[in-house]
């Protein structure tokens, strides 16, 4: 690639899409963004916006026009309405198919550790979906998969933390032995970009330098926030029914089955080499005295 490079990134003005934005605007590219919320409050004013309309295929070709490379993080966390999980399947496809006529040279997919196409979790089936059919559709690609992300603008790691300081109960599914490696979205923005200038096709784990338990996990929470609440381990069954009275109280999706699943199935878990550089625990002793002092609502964020 020649001269200075212009990238598109799917929601660049969102958390995973943002980060891997800021990491090209840094390496002095051109930067615009497929999204659905193109007036969104604090935007960065150097990206140029570009509707994300699935039904237009053309419309998303010429948005794609001249560009080098194309960062994907579009997804959903969950179905709602008319988005579902074979919908947002099929539209990733169609991306992927305006990407290759408007003559793109690479894309950068974001997944997700162990998808698999035989999960009993749709979310994780859509995964593996994807991967194979950005395989069959470009010919120069790359997969992320992260681990649970973790950095400014988080919601589950905050959302941990709010429920640590208001409720003096906070129930852990199973016995908590399960293990995962967060990994900073900074980190995962870094990979990204690093991965857009290769020419290779591959697949590769975005994971953190430390390993926990969900229990290490939560408890390093409980302790950086000051939080008393008292930990205790419930059938996951009872944490799905606690997660879903508590989201009547706040109007979003704290948990889902698929993700309740996953985390006991240690899909958040990866043997492989680290590439992320920032350590959990430092970021959590950095951000201490404000995390989960708010809640995050993702429907808020997303839908409203």
């Amino acid at each position: 690639m020649s001269g200075q490079p212009i990238d598109a990134v799917t929601g660049a003005f969102s958390y995973t899409g943002g980060a891997i934005a800021r990491q090209l605007l840094n390496r002095g590219h051109t930067v615009r963004t497929l999204t659905s919320h193109p007036n969104r409050a604090g935007a960065d004013k150097r990206i140029e916006p570009h509707p994300l309309s699935f039904d237009q295929p053309r419309e998303l070709a010429a948005s794609l026009a001249g560009v080098s490379t194309l960062y994907n993080t579009y997804w959903i966390r969950f179905s709602r309405g008319n988005n579902t999980f074979n919908q947002a399947v099929e539209n990733s496809a169609i991306l992927f198919r305006a990407a290759r006529d408007a003559g793109v040279e690479r894309i950068v997919h974001v997944s997700v550790t162990n998808p698999s196409i035989d999960s009993p979790f749709p979310y994780f089936r859509g995964k593996a979906s994807i991967e194979g059919q950005l395989a069959e559709i470009h010919e120069s690609w790359a997969v992320v998969r992260p681990t649970v992300i973790f950095g400014p603008g988080d919601i589950l790691m905050n959302n941990i933390a709010w429920l640590l300081r208001r409720f003096p109960v906070f129930a852990i599914p199973g016995d908590g032995s399960y293990r995962l490696r967060p990994v900073h979205v900074d980190d995962v923005g870094r990979l990204c970009a690093d991965l857009g200038a290769a020419d290779t096709n591959e697949i590769i784990d975005s994971v953190g330098p430390e390993t926990f338990t969900f229990d290490e996990l939560v408890e390093t929470i409980r302790q950086a926030v000051g939080a008393r609440s008292k930990l205790v381990h419930v059938p996951p069954r009872l944490a799905m029914l606690g997660a879903s009275a508590e989201g009547v109280l706040v109007r979003d999706v704290i948990l889902t089955d698929h993700e309740m699943g996953g985390m006991l199935a240690e899909v958040a878990f990866s043997s492989g080499s680290t590439t992320g550089r920032q350590r959990f625990g430092e970021w959590l002793a950095s951000e201490s005295s404000t995390l989960g002092r708010a809640y995050s609502s993702e429907l808020a964020r997303h839908f409203r």
